[in-house]
């Protein structure tokens, strides 16, 4: 298997001399940041044609987005930081080389979520009406982006050779990808591993949420319930998927995988805010219009 190379067998495709990066005037740009680039692109047309859609204005989207970018990128390299300080510890410089990857969506959403709250704080917007709309464009968002992984070779899981495999050259992953389970099972002589595609599973995973939520978005009780439904949807899968992922970022001190922990927070809230909030608006009594009221209306009507 040549360096290059990215194949899965079981499903008889073999992608030959997939490039990492290509050069423009000598300079190399990586395909990981160029799609991660379409992604953001992507993601705020979404949020911009669902604001049209429903009545808002398109021109604050835009402008949030702005800001929601920078600090969304900058907190999933300082999140990826934070949990891998052992690998980064004893080279500070390679902290700001983010060209073989090394950023995390858990930093880039709760960044996200941050600058939405304190951008509708100053411009007096509706922060819970502004992440519903903006939901379903950070769910694409993330689709595509996981798409970077695949041209980075990395986020993948562990030993498999089902259905979905995929062979990756050991020259082409990180050694620190590489865990004990899939050294053991490398063929004798071969130069490559079987993994989990888990970049594929958490994309195909992400593509169904957010197609609920678009189905679901006209039938939600109050605003808000569509990020509840973003943390707990993408919660759900990603708790599952982190199982089985070898470049796991764990809590310092520990062997407890982070992102799962976060996963299962989300989960937890999403549903327990959601029934909470349903409960009380349930309780909410009806607003009743006096009889005398109503009878006057029924007299005007007739008149009329």
């Amino acid at each position: 298997m040549n360096a290059g190379d990215i194949a899965f067998p079981n499903l008889g495709i073999y992608l030959k001399d997939v490039p990492k990066s290509f050069s423009i005037f000598g300079f190399e740009i990586a395909f990981y940041g160029v799609i991660i680039g379409l992604g953001l692109l992507a993601g705020i047309l979404m949020a911009v044609h669902r604001a049209k859609v429903t009545g808002q204005d398109p021109e604050v989207y835009w402008d949030f987005a702005i800001y929601a970018v920078i600090f969304s990128v900058i907190g999933a390299r300082i999140y990826y930081v934070i949990f891998a300080w052992d690998y980064y510890k004893d080279n500070l410089l390679s902290i700001f080389n983010t060209r073989n990857g090394g950023m995390a969506i858990y930093g880039a959403v709760i960044a996200a979520f941050i600058t939405l709250f304190i951008y509708c704080k100053i411009k007096k917007q509706r922060p819970l009406l502004m992440g519903d709309t903006a939901m379903p464009g950070l769910l694409l968002g993330q689709i595509i982006g996981r798409w970077g992984n695949f041209m980075n070779r990395e986020v993948f899981g562990e030993y498999y050779d089902g259905l979905f495999s995929m062979q990756l050259p050991i020259e082409a992953v990180r050694a620190r990808d590489i865990s004990e389970n899939i050294a053991a099972h490398i063929p004798e002589g071969a130069n490559y591993i079987n993994v989990h595609p888990t970049f594929l599973y958490e994309s195909v995973w992400n593509l169904a949420v957010m197609i609920l939520i678009l189905l679901y978005t006209k039938h939600k009780k109050f605003d808000g319930e569509i990020c509840l439904f973003y943390l707990g949807g993408y919660g759900l899968g990603r708790f599952i998927i982190e199982g089985i992922r070898t470049d796991t970022l764990f809590i310092p001190g520990t062997t407890v995988p982070v992102s799962q922990v976060l996963a299962l927070l989300m989960l937890i809230f999403a549903v327990a805010v959601d029934v909470a909030v349903r409960i009380r608006l349930k309780k909410k009594p009806a607003i009743e219009v006096p009889e005398q009221e109503m009878e006057e209306a029924d007299g005007e009507a007739e008149n009329k």
